[in-house]
């Protein structure tokens, strides 16, 4: 079982006091806090190691260039890539997203048909409507129920031969719904589509082996796991990123350069044009060291128990309505009060000491769904306790009487 007390003390942050409340950081969902292990990391880089990568034959650039292809490789394992060179740094999941459709411009062509699902965050719908726009490709989306599940009978119905790609999230960010990706996967394959797996909402919750799984890409961000924000990676299988052209010219992706003609480096420098983000990237697999050695099963399991208490404790409050109650989810709750709007109650929480998401979480197409403006949405970290659970509940309730 999780030592939440001592957990705690690793996160400087949670310390701190919102006006003049003790802060309840329950917007884990959109970035999660850093624990001074990982701010340690970050610190040693600037203080005793900071240089260029790759090219440099001095101390400080082999250090650098070690530590941060050795950030890779811890990378790989956690993700089960079969090469280290198959994860690509990037500065998050939009910009991962981005690589892979700008690669697909040159793989499609009209009448060709792409799958997305119905509950996607916008970084994984807009860059496939403008690969859409560029290619003559057409779009199609695979419908949710009312309880925020995906309906696999409509994508099983969509997919056809015609069918070049799918993307869908591992886990919704408005909803905590955790998608079924892998049979998502191997139907795509059966047709010989491509899919790519945005897994920034899973990654803190779960620990996903793109092997086992079968994914062609994998998203992820550092800040959804204790990293630092402007960094990522993608994860794609070899024999795709090979066919992708690189995303951007410059520097370090490339192995010759002449006036006539250009050569591209081999993986992953192909897709890693400039200098990098190179403590971002140190200090996402030091995100991961911390994480796993607290354990993703016992991180999955304490906090299960955060959302069931959670949503036990909000559903008693009268006019409270959840808006996604999948069978499956992560510790995620999107909410309303009544008729009252969410960014009045998200205020009132704030004075309270209490931070939350409100609106549609880029997420617009739920909201849409659902015929609401947006949610407030609580979510859950490892570091939240039952305490603060109770806190939340308090709060929403002066909230609601006052608003009311």
């Amino acid at each position: 079982m999780i030592d939440v007390t001592k957990i705690r003390e690793d996160f400087p942050i949670l310390k701190r006091e919102v006006n003049g409340k003790p802060l309840v950081y329950l917007d884990n969902a959109a970035t999660s806090q850093t624990p001074q292990q990982v701010i340690d990391v970050i610190v040693d880089y600037y203080s005793n190691y900071n240089a260029n990568i790759h090219r440099g034959v001095h101390a400080l650039s082999q250090e650098a260039t070690d530590k941060y292809e050795q950030a890779r490789i811890k990378i790989q394992t956690h993700f089960n890539a079969a090469k280290a060179y198959e994860v690509i740094f990037t500065s998050g999941t939009t910009h991962s997203i981005n690589i892979v459709a700008n690669g697909f411009s040159t793989l499609l062509k009209k009448g060709d048909e792409i799958i997305v699902s119905a509950m996607e965050h916008h970084s994984n719908i807009v860059p496939w409507q403008m690969l859409c726009e560029r290619t003559g490709a057409i779009l199609k989306v695979i419908p949710m129920n009312l309880e925020g599940e995906l309906i696999l009978e409509d994508y099983h119905s969509i997919l056809s031969d015609k069918t070049k790609l799918v993307f869908c999230n591992h886990v919704s960010n408005a909803l905590g719904t955790i998608n079924p990706i892998k049979e998502i996967i191997d139907a795509a394959h059966n047709v010989g589509a491509a899919v790519l797996i945005d897994g920034a909402q899973a990654a803190p919750h779960i620990k996903a082996d793109v092997q086992e799984l079968g994914a062609d890409f994998y998203t992820v961000s550092a800040h959804k796991i204790c990293g630092p924000t402007g960094a990522g990676i993608l994860y794609g299988k070899e024999e795709w990123l090979n066919k992708l052209p690189p995303y951007q010219g410059g520097g370090e992706m490339i192995a010759e350069v002449t006036f006539e003609k250009t050569t591209y480096a081999d993986l992953p420098h192909k897709f890693e044009a400039g200098t990098p983000n190179i403590c971002g990237g140190i200090a996402m697999a030091a995100g991961l060291d911390y994480m796993n050695a607290i354990g993703f099963d016992e991180i999955a399991a304490y906090e299960h128990e955060l959302l069931k208490y959670a949503t036990e404790k909000l559903l008693a409050i009268d006019g409270l309505k959840i808006y996604g109650t999948a069978k499956e989810k992560t510790a995620v709750i999107s909410f309303n009060v009544g008729a009252i709007h969410p960014y009045d109650i998200g205020s009132i929480l704030d004075k309270l000491g209490v931070a939350v998401r409100t609106g549609h979480h880029c997420a617009q197409p739920i909201m849409d769904f659902f015929k609401i403006p947006g949610t407030v949405r609580a979510s859950f970290s490892f570091y939240n306790t039952l305490h603060e659970v109770d806190v939340l509940v308090e709060a929403v309730k002066k909230a609601k009487s006052m608003l009311e």
